[in-house]
């Protein structure tokens, strides 16, 4: 059976560091590059972080059924999933990782259901993520108070994904994330719901 396995979690819980790990400890996964509208950022390359696209062209590729799921975080910036991708790595007989937003997440377990083990990453309490967020001195005062609020409201959404996994100790997230998705890969755990705490 095609599978998929989809992570999503609040700015600064930690996802991206731990679907990296995962990505690492299993070859038959790989990494679905989502679409995007927004112009490049540094030394990103189209189909590497992302398949770049002006908001006009996105649009066009919406009307001509070519996603998966797309949304429109802002007006004029759309993010998605290309039908194309999904075939490409299926056709390879590997396992896609989804890293996307929460609102994202919901949307692609809907569509994939028992194909899909669908990963909430938390950090342990919203004063936890504002602290890392802080200490990463990448953002004003301002955009940190807004991700917070936006994590507050993602937190929400935890009770719609398979597994709730807990980030306060990153070496036991790693060796839970593991297990999941190992047993998932192998067929003897099937998606339930379950929060991961230590």
């Amino acid at each position: 059976m095609n599978k998929v396995i989809i992570f999503s979690a609040p700015s600064g819980s930690g996802k991206s560091t731990i679907v990296n790990h995962i990505l690492g400890l299993y070859p038959e996964l790989e990494f679905s590059v989502s679409a995007t509208s927004r112009a490049p950022r540094g030394r990103e390359q189209d189909g590497r972080e992302y398949y770049f696209f002006t908001a006009d062209r996105f649009r066009e590729m919406i009307e001509e059924g070519k996603f998966v799921e797309y949304e429109e975080v802002y007006p004029g910036s759309f993010y998605g999933t290309l039908k194309s991708e999904v075939e490409r790595i299926w056709q390879k007989g590997h396992v896609i990782i989804f890293d996307v937003d929460v609102k994202g997440g919901v949307n692609l377990k809907r569509i994939f259901g028992d194909k899909a083990l669908s990963v909430f990453i938390s950090a342990p309490s919203v004063e936890v993520l504002r602290d890392r967020l802080e200490k990463r001195a990448t953002d004003s005062p301002e955009a940190i108070a807004g991700r917070v609020a936006k994590a507050a409201e993602e937190m929400t959404y935890a009770g719609q994904f398979d597994y709730v996994l807990v980030n306060d100790n990153l070496e036991k997230a790693y060796a839970e994330a593991d297990r999941v998705i190992g047993g998932f890969i192998r067929e003897d755990l099937r998606p339930e719901k379950q929060v991961f705490q230590e």
